[in-house]
């Protein structure tokens, strides 16, 4: 407790286990850096077919696979975002601040 008879923010009752399971995070984590890399792979496989026209024969079957990959990527992602944000509950009106507790 400091001077002000309120608990200290570092102090071991304050803390409590985050409402978020470690799981869900890793998975949004997870979900949205394959969506960031399909959508940066979708991009470059885009300019190459644009700017050298490859032609090889398994280039037309290649270079959409990114774009497919980041259209399944960005509904995964969404939800697992949604269900994290879910799971997160707002503060305590024991830990706010005692500077909020003033009106505008």
């Amino acid at each position: 407790m400091n001077a002000l008879g309120r608990r200290m923010p570092c102090s071991r009752s304050t803390r409590r286990r985050c409402p978020v399971p470690y799981r869900l995070t890793l998975a949004v984590q997870w979900a949205g850096r394959l969506l960031c890399w399909t959508l940066a792979a979708g991009m470059t496989t885009a300019a190459l077919d644009l700017f050298l026209d490859p032609q090889a024969p398994w280039w037309r079957t290649v270079w959409p696979l990114p774009w497919y990959l980041t259209c399944l990527s960005t509904p995964a992602w969404a939800v697992l975002r949604a269900c994290e944000k879910a799971t997160q509950r707002p503060p305590d009106e024991e830990t706010l601040p005692g500077s909020w507790d003033q009106a505008a």
